[in-house]
């Protein structure tokens, strides 16, 4: 299943929660998308629930189901608690960083600003929006005025967010420090996450 980018208050609604930032349609229609969302009420299966939940979390991320299933491969193979590893994983590439830095408004626009090459690391230009971080990296816009001009609005527009405290940002040169692995309970608490592993191990 390729990446999504129709519209994100579909998601939203489908899901029941903000996914993607939430747009003012949504208030007006606080029930699921489609010609029948107002009055449906169907029961779901244990294996829906599961997929509903592993859906979720690949749209809040912006990845494709390949890419998704990879690394809760890759998290398995670490060892110690599954689901943690996955969540960990997601939450330390390099875009999800960038996101979380307040540099863009959207997870896909940090992908975006990844991928056009306006993000260097520890002094390396890297466009690989899924580069894993690790403890000691560092995240800074690349010193070109055009790339400056898209991250300062990003961050002028997104000073209200509070950066994690496992991250360090330096407003004034763009520049963030990866301190540490983000702890359990830093990570999205609404996932849940053992109904994704239960998922994959069927």
């Amino acid at each position: 299943m390729s990446r999504y980018t129709g519209p994100t208050s579909r998601i939203n609604r489908r899901f029941g929660q903000s996914i993607f930032p939430p747009s003012k349609g949504e208030e007006r229609r606080a029930y699921p998308p489609g010609v029948h969302g107002p009055t449906k009420r169907r029961k779901v299966s244990e294996y829906g629930t599961g997929l509903n939940e592993k859906q979720k979390l690949r749209f809040m991320y912006g990845l494709n189901e390949k890419q998704f299933r990879l690394t809760f491969q890759r998290a398995k193979r670490q060892g110690g608690v599954t689901g943690e590893n996955f969540l960990r994983l997601l939450h330390i590439r390099l875009d999800n960083v960038v996101y979380l830095l307040g540099l863009t408004r959207t997870r896909a626009a940090a992908r975006q600003l990844v991928a056009h090459g306006h993000i260097f690391v520890n002094n390396h230009k890297v466009d690989i929006p899924s580069y894993i971080l690790a403890v000691g990296d560092s995240i800074e816009v690349r010193q070109r005025t055009s790339s400056r001009q898209l991250a300062t609005r990003g961050a002028e527009e997104n000073q209200q967010r509070v950066v994690p405290p496992w991250l360090d940002f330096q407003a004034d040169n763009l520049k963030g420090t990866v301190n540490r692995l983000p702890a359990a309970e830093e990570l999205p608490a609404e996932i849940n996450i053992q109904l994704i592993v239960e998922f994959y191990s069927r």
